[in-house]
């Protein structure tokens, strides 16, 4: 696959989740699926099957004080690392992405973005909660996983995150066979912000709370 196309597939997460941030496809776009019997048309760009790298998210300041100030504190789940610079980064571990021409198909960006075998755990008041094996949705700039309260399963997946692409900067791709999309803004979503709060008995974690910025880095295979 010519270097372009791999590029413009990697850049289909960031183009899905700049679309959502924007408010979606607009009615005319969701019209030219209805009512026609037209053929899918082929997409522009395809990753049929992604292997390795990773999603790094630069925690926020303002969410690790928080944190902090409800005596919560962030550990790493699995195979996720955090930095001393905070930076929580959790591996690839498989998906896929298909991006066709906007207006021609809708979602016009679907997939799914998977981190399996890593989270991110909260501990305090006696209570921990692990958020685990991460799927990203492209088309809704939505991440779900696992939700595990004191080593129960609470939700098989949940709605956790919501990604913000208006803050993405362009998409770079390297010689190493990568391309680099950062810059997405990771929100807190209402459900997750309802759970942690009855879990650990407080109320200050809300909807919209910035978690952090995302950086995605995938295998071009350039």
């Amino acid at each position: 696959m010519h270097l372009k196309r791999l590029a413009a597939t990697a850049a289909t997460i960031a183009l899905a989740a700049t679309a959502t941030a924007c408010g979606g496809e607009d009615e005319t776009t969701a019209a030219t699926t209805t009512g026609t019997t037209q053929s899918k048309p082929a997409p522009l760009a395809d990753i049929p099957s992604l292997s390795g790298r990773s999603t790094a998210v630069t925690l926020d300041a303002g969410f690790v004080d928080a944190l902090g100030s409800l005596k919560l504190t962030p550990a790493p789940v699995g195979d996720a690392e955090i930095t001393p610079q905070g930076v929580a980064e959790f591996p690839i571990t498989g998906g896929n992405v298909t991006y066709y021409e906007p207006g021609t198909v809708s979602p016009y960006v679907q997939g799914m973005i998977d981190h399996a075998g890593s989270g991110l755990s909260l501990t305090g008041g006696g209570k921990k909660v692990e958020l685990t094996d991460f799927e990203v949705d492209p088309g809704k700039s939505v991440l779900t996983g696992k939700v595990s309260v004191d080593g129960a399963v609470a939700a098989e997946s949940a709605p956790l995150f919501f990604l913000d692409g208006r803050t993405l900067k362009p998409l770079e791709t390297n010689d190493n066979g990568t391309a680099v999309l950062e810059g997405t803004t990771v929100k807190l979503k209402a459900e997750a912000a309802d759970l942690l709060n009855q879990t650990f008995g407080v109320d200050a974690l809300t909807e919209g709370l910035k978690i952090g910025v995302a950086k995605i880095t995938v295998n071009t295979g350039a």
